[in-house]
């Protein structure tokens, strides 16, 4: 029986990770999760590009075929393509490759967990779960999970283990109904495509009237716009958590790593103000 199978209080908690897909977030959830004690067992890579990044972030990760990897995987990521996901599903239950017990976790924004139904109905344990966060493919994103949410959608049996995956890769977990993914996928299109839109236009037109390095010229403004309105939004800025994070450090005095008597030292220093206490 795989380890994913067993009761929770039965598990060692580490699993044999397995990675579909080495673009731009595969790798990167991968090493968050290796960084939590999860061991790689594989990765996939097709293209040219994605054989040399899985190289460069999961360097000594064998690099193998889709099925053998989901046959050595207890937690599987397909971090493909959305139009790419639904077909890659069936065609694993088809052949028989998806194991009772083995968690199945995808990134697609736009999908909940129906899309892992033929998965499921082999006894898989299905997760959708996406980093709400434009990845650059390199190790500067591991930094940004930590300053992340995560929509996260999971039958109700299951979802702590969904939760539990987040917290491990330092995100924040937000639970998202199976039916509010395809607006949560276009809130998510949306801010990205309009957020570079906008800069494109703005550089382009500093460019043409002479301004060097347009894009430095406008980071501070396009920053602080950016946080003004996520404050107006209700959101946190990265300056609201730096305050937070110094003010509990000097209500601590100076314990927030654990070392004073009242110190947790497990805690992920992210504060009551992400964990909404």
């Amino acid at each position: 029986m795989l380890p994913s199978a067993r009761p929770p209080s039965q598990r060692s908690g580490r699993l044999g990770l397995g990675i579909i897909g080495a673009g731009r977030v595969g790798p990167v959830l991968g090493l968050a999760l290796a960084g939590a004690g999860h061991a790689i067992v594989g990765v996939s890579a097709v293209s040219e590009q994605s054989r040399e990044r899985a190289e460069a972030m999961l360097p000594g990760v064998p690099v193998l075929d889709i099925p053998t990897v989901v046959e050595r995987s207890e937690l599987v990521i397909l971090a493909v393509p959305a139009p790419e996901l639904p077909s890659l599903v069936a065609g694993l239950a088809a052949t028989g490759t998806w194991q009772p017990g083995q968690i199945v976790l995808h990134t697609a924004p736009g999908f909940g967990i129906d899309v892992l139904q033929p998965a499921a109905t082999a006894g898989a344990i299905p997760l959708a779960v996406h980093p709400a966060l434009e990845f650059t493919g390199t190790s500067l994103d591991l930094a940004r999970l930590g300053e992340s949410y995560f929509a996260v959608t999971a039958p109700a049996p299951v979802l702590p283990i969904a939760q539990a995956l987040v917290v491990e890769m330092g995100g924040e977990p937000v639970v998202v109904d199976e039916a509010d993914r395809p607006a949560y996928a276009e809130a998510i299109a949306t801010a990205t495509a309009f957020s570079r839109s906008i800069v494109e236009q703005s550089t382009g037109l500093l460019r043409s009237i002479g301004v060097e390095k347009p894009g430095s010229f406008l980071s501070s403004l396009i920053r602080s716009a950016v946080d003004n309105a996520l404050t107006r939004a209700g959101a946190p800025t990265r300056l609201d958590l730096d305050v937070i994070g110094a003010l509990q450090d000097d209500a601590a005095g100076g314990v927030a790593g654990g070392t004073g008597p009242e110190g947790d030292p497990g805690d992920d220093g992210r504060g009551w103000f992400l964990r909404g206490e």
